[in-house]
Parts: C-alpha cells; structure tokens; sequence
C-alpha cells in the first residue's frame, strides 16, 4: 500500500472552478482513514493552502511554493524551508519590468502582483465565491522593486511569470537563464483557466514559467518529509497535471498524471487518471485503495 499521496491543487484536485468536489474530499478522507498521509503538494502560497487541507482534513503537513517550504498544520510552523534571497528577486523583477513582461511574486503569505492579470485574476475570481478567511491573499503592488527592497522578514518562495505572446515570452526566458543560482521550470504550453464573469463564463491563456531557488522542486520536499516519516520512495503516490510536478511523478513509486496534463507529464506518469473536471483524483484513490464506499 502506498502510505503517502501527495497531490497538486490547481488543475488536479481543484477542477476548473477551483473547487474540491464532494466525492473528491470524501474519497481522501476514507483514504486517511487507514492510516495513510495525504499531504498537498502545491505551487501556492502557505495560507491559500490551509483552507484547503482543512476541508480535506489533511491534519499534518503540505507542501507549498511548490517544494520551497513544508509546512507543519499541527505546529503551525515551517519545518523545512528553500526560499529565494531577496537579491535574487530583485535581480528578476528588474529584467522584468525592462522587458515589460507581467509577473507575480509568491510570499509564503500572499501574492504580490502589479495588476490583476492571468493567473492572479484566476485566484481573484476564485476569492470572489470564498468568505474571507478562506482567500488567496493577493497584494497590488504600485512599484513592486520598492516595495520589496523595503520589505523585511519576508520569504520568497517562487516567481511567476506570465506573457500572451510566445514571442515574448521566450525572449524573456533566455534572459532569465542567464542568472545563476535559479531554476527556471520548463513549461511548453499555454495555461488555460475558466473564469465568471455575471453568469458568464470564458477562458483566460498564456504562457508561463515558475521561478525558484535552484533544487527546489516538490519532490525534494517530499524526500525530506518521507524520510522524517520513515516511508520508503515506494511507497509515495504523487498525482499533478504540470511541469512543476514532473519530479515528483517521475520519482514516486507511483507517479499519476491528470488526463488533461501537460503532455510531457502525462508521457512519463505510470498511470493516467481522468481530468480534474471529472474526479481524476477520486478515481485514482478509489482504484488503489479499497472499501471506500459513501
């Protein structure tokens, strides 16, 4: 039996509206049931992730800033921490705004971001159906190299960055691979997210890639948290969708891609489950783990 799953939120728990179905958050807790841990493995920043593991009952740990922190829920502490310096940050955000290419940085509290655009007009629209202390906190910036240069005591887990055109965006990342000490996540394909607008719905594309120290990546955080735990590589499920997932899929015992994942993903999964929008988490968990029954 597996006695880890980690899982990604956005485009494979979540479904497109950013919710955890019903079926999905009943088949996790029947896994947690016998006795296996189920942690969150996300990009997200540590408080857009805590609403989420309580309602799924995830009582231990996550992973955030897609492998930059583990967070401990029960000691409401981090217990393992890669975060970017902030020199670093400031070196990405200039060649940024040169370029005029739009960008968000990940705090392990919030979001900051010059304007309300691509993926953070996702987690906007997404906070628009969430009381309060269940939202992606998301900070408008004016002069975003101010105000992080002024900022203390902050932790830097990753940044995003974000162009409709492919022409630019490529151009951006040639520039970003010429700084040392980063990772810049590989990501041929457009990000597609389903927005409300009223009572109308359409979609919102564009290019990214995610930035973070070098050798942070999730399944490095799952390694130091399976060792903590006294699990072996074998015994780790890890379900996702994107690029920032390959490691984790590639290294688990059993690496699970969504059906609507990026293709690179989905080739080197040992298992392809349905989409997002159709339960591919529950039905993967429901596969491997017996006697779940509602």
């Amino acid at each position: 039996m597996y006695k880890l799953v980690a899982i990604d939120l956005d485009g494979t728990m979540l479904n497109s509206y950013g919710m955890v179905t019903e079926n999905t958050k009943n088949t996790i807790k029947k896994v947690e049931e016998q006795g296996v841990e189920v942690i969150i493995a996300s990009g997200r920043p540590i408080d857009s992730i805590k609403e989420i593991a309580k309602e799924i009952e995830s009582q231990d740990y996550f992973i955030a800033g897609n492998g930059a922190i583990i967070y401990d829920v029960k000691k409401d502490e981090i217990i393992y921490e890669k975060t970017m310096p902030k020199e670093k940050v400031l070196e990405i955000i200039k060649i940024c705004e040169e370029n005029s290419i739009s960008y968000n940085v990940y705090t392990e509290q919030e979001i900051l971001a010059t304007s309300l655009k691509y993926n953070v007009l996702y987690y906007h629209k997404e906070n628009l159906k969430k009381e309060e202390s269940k939202r992606t906190k998301i900070n408008i910036v004016k002069d975003m190299y101010e105000y992080i240069q002024n900022k203390e005591d902050a932790r830097y887990l990753k940044i995003t960055i974000c162009d409709e055109s492919k022409a630019v965006f490529n151009s951006i990342i040639r520039k970003l691979k010429d700084i040392k000490d980063i990772e810049v996540l590989e990501v041929s394909h457009m990000a597609r997210k389903t927005i409300t607008q009223g009572t109308e719905e359409y979609e919102i594309s564009y290019y990214y890639t995610e930035i973070s120290r070098d050798n942070v990546d999730k399944w490095n955080a799952i390694k130091f948290l399976i060792e903590k735990l006294g699990i072996r590589k074998e015994e780790v499920m890890a379900i996702g969708d994107n690029a920032n997932d390959k490691k984790m899929i590639e290294n688990a015992g059993l690496g699970v891609a969504m059906k609507q994942g990026s293709p690179s993903v989905v080739e080197l999964a040992n298992e392809v489950t349905e989409g997002n929008n159709k339960d591919g988490v529950a039905k993967i968990l429901q596969k491997y783990y017996k006697n779940i029954n509602f």
